[in-house]
């Protein structure tokens, strides 16, 4: 296929392909529309280490970014690094990128012990690959049909330039997105044409400045506390759980000063609610 289509025609392949997702699974349904499902499907969100959450539904199980090697930060990290164990039923693993503090190897293999799928942004090549467990690229834009979830990368933007994604979760009538480490960019008002408005935004907020490749540029390469924000507004997400924050005493590397103080005071005024959940506990719906 050529690399050169008309933006026309990408966009109605997209379009197609996601209108094909929405006959699979209401989830893909505007959120207001979705048909309502029984209490039992009810999804749940727990919230691990750093930038990693687990969705739980009776007979599905999806991890994004788990982080379980206590080598990575330290003590730097003050985060609880919550054990993943093996997924129910039919598991996935997403991944944002490769770096290793969003690729655990470790991590995905305890979350694949019984077997199921890790997902990995195109262009990437996550090594190793879990003994049992398929592991596929997914392009941009496509549905990824995962058990009982349809999950979608969609652009972001790594601090480094390196490749990245975000992902759009739907399932059980809820729509969720995750933002990796993603720093700021200009691709937020498509993603939310697609897919907008979501039920939460699971969105890094400690706008670290790097200090390992020179020359050193002293801008942010994550969103900081208020970009979060105006990320969250444009997506039209009604909650916002913080991830990716906490980390002191590391050389070269330095977040904005408390964060999660600085995000809600952002929020002030806004018509986002910000909810700040620990490693290991779970998302309130309201």
């Amino acid at each position: 296929m050529s690399g050169h289509q008309p933006d026309g025609a990408r966009m109605g392949r997209r379009v197609f392909l996601s209108s094909l997702a929405a006959g699979a699974t209401a989830a893909l349904l505007p959120v207001s529309q979705a048909t309502a499902r029984p209490s039992s499907d009810v999804l749940r969100i727990q919230r691990l280490a750093w930038a990693g959450i687990r969705l739980q539904l009776p007979g599905s199980t999806l991890f994004i970014d788990p982080l379980t090697n206590a080598g990575e930060w330290g003590s730097a990290l003050p985060d609880v690094l919550v054990p993943v164990g093996g997924g129910e039923g039919d598991t996935t693993v997403l991944l944002t990128h490769v770096h290793s503090d969003h690729f655990d190897a470790g991590a995905v293999a305890q979350s694949l012990r019984n077997g199921g799928s890790l997902i990995h942004p195109a262009g990437t090549h996550p090594l190793p690959v879990p003994a049992g467990a398929r592991a596929r690229p997914a392009p941009l834009w496509e549905p990824q049909l995962l058990g009982d979830f349809t999950a979608t990368a969609v652009p972001a933007s790594d601090g480094y330039g390196d490749t990245q994604v975000s992902w759009v979760v739907s399932a059980a009538g809820r729509r969720i997105f995750h933002g990796g480490d993603t720093m700021w960019h200009g691709h937020w008002w498509k993603i939310a044409r697609q897919f907008g408005p979501f039920d939460a935004a699971f969105l890094p907020i400690n706008g670290a400045r790097f200090g390992w490749r020179k020359p050193v540029s002293g801008e942010p390469g994550v969103l900081t506390p208020g970009q979060a924000i105006a990320a969250a507004t444009i997506l039209g997400a009604r909650f916002v759980v913080p991830i990716h924050y906490g980390i002191s005493g590391v050389d070269e590397y330095r977040e904005v000063d408390d964060p999660l103080g600085a995000l809600a005071r952002v929020a002030r005024g806004t018509s986002i609610e910000v909810q700040p959940v620990q490693p290991g506990a779970w998302v309130t719906w309201r």
